[in-house]
């Protein structure tokens, strides 16, 4: 187990709404053995790992990655790095108390208090390009390190928890993060996307796709990529694209139509995004009807329609260095760049809840205890009178003629 085998990494960024992005990366060769060398014990980053914290979060995603990596230049010979990644993001009011300020104590209900002893890097990454204008990083760190982040060069604090200085005096670190107003305009992304339905009733709706380009002066092409359900019947000669208020044909369009029960519909579009500038587009749809069996437990809910992708290589506004040689943090590996110019960008919409005609589940319920409330009456009704024995009963005697019998029967005589 060589020591430069194992690194591990958090990154922290402030969000303006209050809330916190937090990413753990953990990276390791596939030889490593680590936990075993660690005794089982969890020790460094891992520790902040608690899950009943990080699954009470309003975002997580976990992904693993297993990539040959060259052990020399000539790559002779090859190893396999193990990579673990782990996305949080921390809601303001669930997890901070309505108060605008974060610790890692706070966010994870624990401090660290040592580096992962196999460790050879273990660092954390404080995102402080809007410090000090918006919040105060407490303990301050006089270490450095720029990197870009979907082609904006970003200012980051670096935490070496390998050095012991690092921790201070009380063997512990609780980074803490004010913010020093509540107002602050959120930097938004030179690309972004919405989605929602407009429309109303239950037989026709209409989807909406807005595209942002926030470049100044650049437009760029993006490739939109749609996928909706067979019971979302779509009109595709009601498709629109339009962008400041004009018509924008797209360069290309692909559509595959749906099968009932066998394939949703397919749309992909190549569309160009004028700078500075919001694209919408817009198809509308029918409601088709299921079947009873078909429905899910909660169909008063809703059905989910999953989200568009959308694919494009994005201007940067900053220049880009692309000098693969020199050291870079591991989250630097989220935002690969090619060019100096561009950097690959692919965003998700947000899911689509659609309500479908759905009928009253009640009925059959209804309908069998009418059915039977019927059966019971009528058939129980005629089977008691076709099972039922008649017999004719005489009156009793009066008391007169019970004692005139008595007195005849003492002389012998018949009764009356």
């Amino acid at each position: 187990c060589w020591l430069n085998d194992f690194q591990e990494e958090l990154v922290v960024r402030p969000l303006h709404s209050g809330d916190i992005y937090a990413s753990f990366q953990f990276r390791t060769l596939w030889e490593t053995d680590f936990m075993r060398g660690n005794k089982g014990e969890l020790a460094g980053l891992a520790v902040l790992l608690k899950s009943e914290k990080l699954f009470h979060s309003s975002f997580h995603s976990q992904a693993v990655h297993i990539r040959p990596v060259c052990q020399d230049w000539q790559c002779k010979t090859t190893s396999w790095e193990l990579r673990q990644t782990l996305n949080v993001v921390f809601d303001l009011h669930n997890s901070g108390q309505g108060k605008r300020e974060w610790s890692l104590f706070k966010m994870f209900s624990r401090t660290l208090t040592e580096a992962c002893p196999l460790a050879s890097s273990s660092k954390i990454y404080i995102d402080i390009t809007d410090n000090p204008e918006h919040f105060e990083l407490s303990p301050a760190t006089s270490l450095l390190s720029q990197a870009m982040v979907l082609g904006d060069r970003r200012t980051f604090s670096v935490y070496d928890l390998t050095q012991q200085d690092t921790f201070g005096s009380v063997r512990s670190l609780n980074l803490l993060i004010r913010w020093k107003s509540t107002e602050g305009d959120m930097l938004r992304p030179l690309l972004h996307a919405e989605r929602y339905v407009a429309g109303y009733g239950l037989q026709t709706g209409e989807i909406h796709t807005l595209m942002y380009n926030n470049h100044p002066y650049r437009s760029f092409p993006v490739l939109l990529l749609d996928s909706v359900p067979w019971y979302l019947r779509l009109y595709i000669h009601t498709l629109t694209v339009t962008s400041k208020g004009k018509d924008n044909k797209p360069s290309y369009i692909h559509y595959q139509p749906s099968k009932d029960r066998v394939r949703p519909h397919l749309l992909e579009m190549l569309v160009q995004l004028p700078p500075n500038s919001v694209t919408e587009v817009t198809v509308q749809f029918e409601r088709a009807l299921l079947k009873w069996t078909e429905y899910t437990p909660d169909p008063n809910h809703g059905f989910y329609v999953g989200s568009s992708v959308i694919s494009s290589l994005v201007p940067s506004t900053v220049a880009m260095d692309t000098n693969s040689t020199q050291e870079r943090p591991l989250f630097s590996s989220f935002f690969p760049c090619k060019e100096e110019s561009s950097y690959f960008v692919r965003v998700y919409t947000e899911p689509l809840l659609v309500n479908l005609p759905t009928p009253d589940f009640s009925m059959p319920y209804n309908v069998i205890c009418l059915t039977c409330t019927v059966v019971a009456v009528g058939y129980g009704s005629l089977y008691n009178l076709l099972t039922r024995s008649f017999q004719i009963e005489e009156p009793s005697p009066g008391l007169a003629k019970r004692i005139a019998n008595v007195i005849r029967k003492m002389r012998g005589v018949p009764p009356l």
